[in-house]
């Protein structure tokens, strides 16, 4: 109460008015100065933020785009790998088709050489038993014609057989 007695009514009608007339003043020459910065300041929050949800937005749309064209990457990627396989396959089945083939040239041309040395030694041989046959013949004809004799021929013969092949 002592407080209220030292106060006089002129000095608190004084700040009063006082305080209207700032407020009157400053209403009249900065209150729009002011709310006009706070205004831009609340327009600039509020477009920073639509940005930000703007960039989200397109952070999360490249990640989608990015996880589905890596998902096509790596499908074309198995087609591919499976692509080469199946023309390895191919290609194998062909190398191995072609050695066979020619394996069974080599056969082939390895019987037709073996039945023309056989022919050949046959050729030799009947030539060698001709010739066996003629020296026999001259043999006969030279010595005398008794059984001895012609055993012996015959043995000789034989043992000339035995000896070509």
């Amino acid at each position: 109460m002592e407080l209220l007695k030292m106060l006089c009514a002129s000095e608190i009608l004084a700040q009063i008015l006082s305080f209207f007339l700032l407020l009157f003043l400053l209403r009249k020459f900065a209150w729009k100065k002011i709310l006009g910065l706070l205004d831009q300041r609340k327009e600039k929050i509020s477009s920073q933020l639509s940005e930000i949800e703007h960039a989200k937005l397109e952070i999360t749309k490249l990640k989608t785009d990015y996880e589905s064209n890596l998902a096509l990457v790596t499908d074309h990627a198995q087609v591919k790998i499976n692509e080469a396989i199946e023309q390895a396959k191919i290609l194998n089945a062909q190398i191995r088709k072609k050695a066979h083939e020619e394996a069974q040239d080599i056969i082939t041309d390895a019987r037709k050489q073996v039945k023309y040395e056989v022919s050949k030694a046959q050729e030799q041989l009947k030539e060698r038993i001709i010739d066996i046959a003629l020296e026999a013949a001259k043999n006969v004809i030279q010595e005398r014609l008794t059984e001895e004799g012609d055993r012996k021929i015959v043995e000789n013969f034989i043992k000339e057989i035995e000896k070509a092949q």
